[in-house]
């Protein structure tokens, strides 16, 4: 048998395979967790860490932002729309605050210091944060381009798996999932950051 006989052979031999059944796929899927709050804000703290994020605890979101980025030295914060007055009361007054409407363009969000976002579920499991651009959040390009986000995380919008976050979101939406910092790594595994999105990730997680 020649090598173009054999590999005819292999051809027809995987197209022997049984079809689907006919009807739906079972998609019985994990979406309860027996796990409690606290032990799943603990799980995505230790996640969002493991991926190079830095993670702020507390329950005053006017104290906690101001510290973030008051240690940030960022000359200017893109704040969309429906940021709750507790976070924009904490940006400090040396931060020029830059708003979304009109659009900014691509080279004006690349030019600006950093993003204030809300998000819409986190996963504890895979320390993701997934955005759906709903209020608070802006649209997508505003979470992908600037160099620096600070993403605000609620108690009650923390998830244990990837099931259960799915079954919130709406599949239409504009949906962002983030874990960490953007990075990429070359065929030598060296590790580069800020290629896909920003280079430096800040969370707090409010409760």
């Amino acid at each position: 048998m020649s090598a173009r006989d054999d590999v005819l052979a292999r051809v027809r031999a995987a197209q022997a395979v049984e079809p689907l059944p006919d009807g739906p796929t079972p998609r019985d899927y994990r979406r309860h967790d027996d796990r409690r709050l606290p032990e799943l804000l603990d799980l995505l703290v230790e996640r969002l860490t493991d991926y190079q994020a830095t993670v702020h605890r507390g329950d005053d979101a006017t104290t906690l932002v101001r510290s973030v980025l008051g240690g940030r030295s960022l000359p200017s914060l893109v704040v969309p729309d429906g940021v709750p007055d507790a976070w924009r009361d904490g940006i400090p007054g040396g931060i020029d605050l830059l708003a979304d409407d009109p659009p900014l363009s691509a080279v004006e969000l690349d030019g600006v210091g950093g993003v204030l976002t809300g998000c819409r579920v986190a996963i504890a499991e895979t320390g993701t944060l997934v955005l759906d651009g709903g209020p608070g959040q802006g649209r997508r390009m505003l979470s992908l381009v600037p160099d620096y986000c600070l993403v605000m995380v609620t108690a009650d919008q923390v998830v244990g798996s990837v099931p259960q976050a799915v079954a919130v979101l709406d599949p239409s939406r504009p949906l962002t999932w983030v874990s960490g910092p953007s990075a990429t790594s070359d065929i030598e595994l060296n590790r580069v950051e800020g290629v896909h999105g920003p280079r430096t990730l800040d969370v707090i997680l409010l409760g």
